[in-house]
């Protein structure tokens, strides 16, 4: 891959060899985000895990300090209970017309949660769903009785997170100019939520490596058995 004059000064900050501290991981990354938008801060965990016999794990964690970005949620439920998820901030919510709207292409949201009572309708929506990653899953509380709550949770910074196929969970945990204990806070927060998402059973070593980044910026490795200490 061939980088950019801007990226590669970025990258003369961070020594390639070194695996570092978590404050200063943080305040490199908070130093190379240098774009004209706020950059947000990505964390990757690769996992030791075997992704075929384990190609399912997932959850959600609600950052301490927000997310930094407001989601745009939507709510399939009953029409007397899509009120009460409006009014918690939902941007959108219906029955059957808002699964329709979705059939005929409509996309404009980040989340999409479901009631359960709902679920036969929305299975008929995988095709559109599945590919953008948006199908309400138990595992992810986006399949619930009380949407009211998931709406309130997700709006007020509530992410989910997912492995892919090469066995690594991405989360942003913030944007580059939160305060350095706000990232701190979030950084902890995924990575000890998705330390107790192990498998059980599982033997070996689970997190193999965590790495930051800004949107635009370098990779910075971190001493993982150091991060491991502070979450368990």
């Amino acid at each position: 891959m061939k980088y950019g004059k801007k990226y590669l000064e970025k990258a003369k900050l961070v020594e390639n060899t070194k695996f570092y501290q978590l404050a200063e991981a943080l305040e490199l990354v908070k130093k190379s985000a240098t774009a004209k938008f706020p950059e947000t801060v990505d964390l990757a965990i690769k996992l030791g895990v075997d992704t075929v016999k384990n190609p399912s794990i997932r959850g959600t964690v609600s950052l301490p300090a927000g997310s930094g970005k407001t989601k745009k949620v939507a709510v399939i439920t009953r029409e007397d209970r899509a009120k009460d998820a409006l009014d918690a901030g939902a941007d959108v919510a219906g029955e059957k017309e808002l699964v329709e709207k979705i059939k005929g292409g409509f996309l404009g949201f980040d989340i999409l949660i479901a009631s359960p009572d709902m679920m036969g309708e929305v299975g008929k929506l995988g095709k559109v769903l599945g590919p953008k990653g948006l199908m309400p899953n138990p595992k992810t509380g986006t399949v619930t009785e009380d949407v009211v709550k998931a709406v309130k949770e997700f709006k007020g910074g509530k992410v989910e997170f997912k492995m892919d196929k090469g066995g690594v969970v991405h989360s942003a945990i913030g944007k580059a100019n939160f305060a350095l204990a706000d990232l701190q806070k979030n950084f902890l927060a995924v990575v000890s939520t998705v330390s107790h998402a192990k498998p059980s059973g599982f033997k070996g070593v689970y997190i193999k490596s965590i790495t930051l980044s800004s949107s635009m910026g370098p990779g910075v490795k971190l001493d993982t058995r150091k991060i491991m200490d502070e979450v368990s």
